[in-house]
């Protein structure tokens, strides 16, 4: 059997979900996966952009990671996205890389996807959870396999708990307050081995 093909799909303003988005990339080819990372297409002016030092920085800092597309969907066998939370939300910018995957979605690449996903936010119940609900039901209609973590692991409660996804709590100095590297790496070969078990049954 191959290794399993995992893309990780972010979106960063300030680098808090590139840092998760490389430490599930880790996590994953530990596990043994193929792995790629791609960010989503910047939608936002330059001009907001440039007014915000943070975001110019880690627009400077990913310059050189490719824009995800439809191909590296169909590529993989498994996703996980890592996106901030909007106003419990997932941002524009995913949810226009979602919104345009229609042709894929018509065609039947994007079922049996074993998908997972994790977010940040400025405060501890800033909308984490309910971001993450908001990804999952687009993944619902892909007809894709969610592989939330859960509490399969302890280190997930020193990372917060939450058993949707790993979530962060980002300080006003930009640095993420809980330790949660174990937990997205955990994260990330659970959804390495799901994807497995579902390769396993299609062969």
């Amino acid at each position: 059997m191959t290794n399993v093909k995992l893309a990780v799909v972010f979106y960063s303003m300030g680098g808090t979900n590139y840092q998760l988005a490389k430490w599930a990339a880790d996590g994953a080819k530990e596990a043994g996966a193929e792995v790629k990372i791609v960010k989503v297409q910047e939608l936002a002016p330059q001009s907001v952009i440039d007014s915000n030092e943070a975001w110019k920085a880690t627009v400077n800092a990913t310059k050189d990671v490719p824009v995800a597309t439809s191909e590296d969907l169909e590529w993989a066998d498994a996703i996980i996205f890592s996106v901030p939370t909007r106003f419990g939300n997932m941002p524009s910018q995913m949810k226009q890389f979602l919104d345009i995957q229609g042709g894929l979605w018509a065609s039947g690449k994007t079922i049996n996807k074993v998908v997972s996903a994790m977010t940040s936010a400025q405060n501890p119940h800033g909308g984490q959870e309910a971001t993450l609900l908001s990804l999952y039901t687009s993944m619902m209609h892909w007809g894709a396999i969610i592989a939330t973590p859960g509490y399969t692991d302890p280190i997930i409660f020193g990372a917060g708990g939450n058993p949707y996804g790993t979530s962060v709590t980002v300080g006003q100095d930009g640095k993420m307050i809980e330790d949660v590297q174990g937990a997205v790496k955990h994260q990330a070969k659970r959804t390495v081995t799901v994807s497995e078990w579902v390769k396993k049954g299609n062969q």
